[in-house]
């Protein structure tokens, strides 16, 4: 299969490098034709570099790896070369202008395409490229699904149509992990560390199941299983930037979980649901 990934960040180019090695023709496309290079991994034979939008048009499938603040004016740039292949969209995050999920921007951007997924899990992308065992969450219609399975054969891939849930997931844990690293620095002690964690989910969960989202989701790989490993590591963009913010530091890097705390509490008050730890933290955090 020849797969397009779209985005060549570190997850992008991780997944670029385990669709290769599964048996997939990978072409890996950014803005200027650079990848993230992982320490003692080589690039596979059947992986190349591209900054030309049209290759993407010939390709089976498309794995789209943006970050979240660069999805819409991607899927813009790569519309005009769409041959209805079906998408899985492995970015987590809401757009920090309109707090729109990705599954929404797709909609939008890209009426056409009437079959795509969302990949989400506990994935740190170092360890996906290093060949280190990883499950996730493969939330998709049917095509997309099939893709999905076919193109990312070395992971363990749990099958959902909960789409909604599976974004809700990622979002969720990307603010919670934030929130987490901060009180890592300034709770005052274990006890409202837990407590406060304990409460954020719950607000994600009940904001997720007003929109339709499914109970055992939030359980599964790109549930509690993302949420573990995000919120309980340094390793992750997100907790490493609460802490930092908690100590009066910039955030170094991309950390999405700044854009999906302040679009989830815009996007509960919209749907009507109750966030008052997020709100907090927010407040608190001064986001």
């Amino acid at each position: 299969m020849k797969v397009g990934v779209i985005g060549a960040g570190a997850w992008g180019t991780a997944l670029g490098i385990v669709a290769a090695r599964g048996g997939c023709d990978v072409v890996l496309w950014s803005f200027d034709g650079q990848y993230k290079m992982f320490d003692g991994v080589d690039m596979p034979q059947n992986l190349r570099m591209t900054c030309d939008m049209a290759e993407m048009r010939d390709m089976a499938a498309w794995l789209i790896v943006t970050p979240a603040a660069f999805f819409r004016e991607t899927i813009r740039q790569a519309r005009n070369v769409y041959n209805g292949q079906p998408v899985i969209i492995c970015t987590k995050g809401a757009e920090p202008e309109t707090c729109a999920f990705m599954s929404e921007i797709i909609q939008e951007e890209l009426p056409e395409c009437t079959d795509f997924g969302v990949l989400s899990g506990p994935q740190f992308a170092a360890e996906v490229a290093r060949g280190v065992p990883t499950g996730s969450t493969l939330a998709a219609m049917p095509k997309s699904c099939a893709a999905g399975h076919e193109i990312l054969n070395k992971l363990y891939l749990h099958d959902s149509d909960d789409i909604i849930g599976a974004e809700y997931c990622g979002v969720g844990k990307n603010a919670v992990a934030l929130i987490c690293g901060y009180n890592a620095v300034a709770a005052a002690g274990e006890n409202e560390r837990a407590m406060i964690f304990t409460r954020a989910w719950n607000e994600i969960v009940n904001m997720g199941r007003a929109s339709g989202a499914a109970a055992e989701t939030f359980l599964g790989l790109c549930g509690i299983g993302d949420l573990f490993l995000s919120a309980t590591s340094e390793t992750s963009r997100n907790f490493s930037g609460g802490m930092a913010i908690a100590r009066g530091e910039a955030p170094e890097g991309t950390v999405e979980g700044l854009s999906a705390l302040r679009g989830l509490v815009i996007r509960a008050e919209r749907i009507g649901v109750d966030v008052p730890v997020l709100i907090g933290m927010c407040k608190k955090m001064n986001i």
